[in-house]
């Protein structure tokens, strides 16, 4: 025989299946997903299951973070790392997404225990918030990664603004400014998770590298980190012997020193531009004198080798003149002496 209260518990299940499915606008082929994704923890008693809320809650915020960060980027090309930071972190902070869960209508498909129902839904902004980044790890598993951006785009990123970006800092942002100034990434790390699961709270740490800094707990892990950052902010002397505006100083006066460095690079470039401009006109010149030169030189040599040729030429034609000159004189010579000979008769 069947229980009336399983019959009731069935139908009020498959009756916020079906509405958390409208919701999402998304029919899922393993509805045991969805359902982890909107069963508070007091509602399980505290058995270990595979896609538990809190499971869904923490790789749901993970792809949020990835899916608003793309946008976020792609959307604002002329904001610097530090103002992408503010727009995201106002996204996916607890407010945003408990606001964008409960004009969803989310409130209306969570599961509570008893413990939880018993006192008035005590932890519900806080589970708005869970709830919402558990259904975006659900639609990530049950239709990939599309099916959870389409999901993202429509609720949650109509909410960005340009303003995101100049507003208040909250603390881990703010805190990540700050200490980026000295080269240093906060980490936060989960130290102690205390109370039943339907009334837990969270103690998280900051840590620079692997020196542990200030702590600070809340209903959520985000709230948890938060204060931790806020300690930490405040702190700031104690941890590294300065202060908040000690480190506002130390950013500025980095950035002019960026600044400063680019205008020195810049000057200097130029200068050696020209220097090497003024020493390629140099070397030119120096290569068309010594072509001129060389020029010069070859053209003299080439005359003085002519007027060798000439006067080697003019000394050979001389020459067989001369001994013509002297042979007509013995020529006519000879036959006087001859003459002289015969003129004297024998018989004188």
């Amino acid at each position: 025989m069947t229980d009336d209260t399983d019959i009731i518990d069935s139908y009020e299940k498959q009756e916020k299946l079906e509405r958390a499915q409208e919701i999402v606008q998304h029919r899922f082929a393993r509805p045991e997903i969805l359902l982890a994704a909107i069963t508070h923890p007091s509602a399980n008693e505290g058995r270990a299951v595979k896609y538990s809320y809190e499971r869904l809650e923490f790789l749901g915020d993970s792809i949020l973070g990835a899916l608003v960060a793309d946008r976020v980027f792609e959307t604002y090309h002329d904001i610097d790392e530090g103002g992408l930071t503010r727009i995201k972190v106002a996204l996916v902070s607890g407010t945003s997404l408990s606001q964008v869960g409960r004009e969803l209508g989310l409130s209306d498909v969570i599961f509570f225990g008893s413990s939880e129902r018993g006192t008035g839904k005590r932890g519900l902004t806080s589970a708005l918030e869970n709830v919402y980044e558990a259904l975006v790890a659900a639609l990530f598993i049950d239709g990939g990664m599309d099916c959870a951006r389409v999901f993202v785009e429509r609720t949650l990123i109509p909410r960005m603004s340009l303003d995101m970006a100049k507003e208040p800092e909250n603390p881990k942002s703010l805190l990540q400014e700050k200490l980026q100034v000295g080269g240093i990434t906060p980490t936060y790390k989960l130290v102690k998770t205390q109370g039943p699961p339907h009334d837990r709270t969270f103690v998280s740490q900051v840590f620079a590298g692997s020196h542990g800094l200030a702590q600070g707990s809340g209903r959520t892990k985000k709230e948890a980190e938060s204060q931790a950052a806020k300690s930490t902010l405040a702190r700031l002397s104690e941890f590294f012997g300065i202060g908040v505006d000690e480190c506002e100083r130390a950013r500025k006066g980095v950035e002019h020193a960026q600044i400063k460095a680019h205008k020195t690079l810049t000057n200097a470039q130029e200068k050696a531009d020209r220097i090497y401009a003024s020493a390629q006109a140099k070397v030119q010149k120096a290569v068309a004198r010594a072509a001129l030169k060389q020029k010069k030189h070859s053209a003299a040599q080439l005359a003085s080798e002519q007027s060798t040729n000439d006067a080697s030429a003019t000394s050979a034609n001389a020459a067989p003149g001369a001994t013509r000159t002297n042979s007509v004189p013995r020529a006519t010579s000879a036959p006087v002496a001859m003459t002289d000979v015969s003129s004297q008769h024998p018989c004188e």
